[in-house]
């Protein structure tokens, strides 16, 4: 099994990267937790770290790419593609950018073979996705553990779609941010805009309250 497979399947691989990138000194200002059943270091990344992160990846992704088992994120060239995503067994569809400029996406569009929902977000610092968060992660969720496979995608497939997938892994597979960042850019490079990395340190902080009073 490769590593990046072991990522896809257990978020292990993404574990232990994010354990090597969190070897600092005692006197640097760090946000660091441990969650009680695991014992398993959580660190809430700055923006300005997570976005260095993101900025070290390599910048290459096609019109789509499984970046999860059976979870693929892409862009609106390959939504527009129903043969394509015939061909790779697509049956839900997730599009972040529901209703904006050139994106076909809705019910009609896809016929009755594929389930679509839509989220209509501006790739704007200003625009609010995390009440999104939640609902398109039960979506793809929903999808997966019924044996279908899933496309997110917005125009680019770098931004909007891309803080919905990682919002997934996050609510869904207990991933901290950094984990679900890393898991993702083995297979494609991201980029949220900076009000998406915000909201998504949010839920972040979030989930890991939640995971300190389960252990209590």
């Amino acid at each position: 099994m490769t590593d990046t497979t072991l990522c896809a399947l257990t978020g292990a691989k993404c574990d232990t990267q994010e354990s090597e990138h969190r070897k600092v000194s005692e006197s640097e200002e760090e946000e660091k937790h441990t969650t009680g059943d695991s014992e398993r270091m959580w660190k809430i990344p700055s923006l300005q770290e997570l976005e260095e992160i993101l900025h070290s990846a390599p910048r290459s992704c096609r019109h789509g790419d499984e970046v999860w088992p059976n979870l693929y994120l892409g862009d609106m060239f390959m939504s527009h593609d129903k043969f394509g995503l015939y061909q790779l067994g697509i049956t839900h569809v997730l599009n972040a950018s529901h209703g904006k400029l050139c994106c076909k996406g809705n019910d009609d569009f896809y016929g009755t073979t594929v389930k679509y929902y839509g989220v209509p977000a501006n790739d704007l610092p200003t625009f609010d996705l995390s009440p999104f968060f939640s609902p398109a992660a039960e979506f793809i969720h929903q999808a997966l553990t019924s044996g279908g496979k899933v496309f997110v995608h917005c125009a680019v497939g770098v931004s909007r779609s891309a803080a919905l997938v990682l919002a997934y892994l996050m609510i869904h597979h207990r991933l901290s941010l950094l984990s679900s960042v890393r898991c993702v850019q083995q297979k494609r490079w991201i980029f949220p805009n900076r009000g998406f990395l915000r909201q998504l340190i949010g839920l972040d902080r979030k989930l890991l309250d939640e995971a300190q009073n389960e252990s209590k």
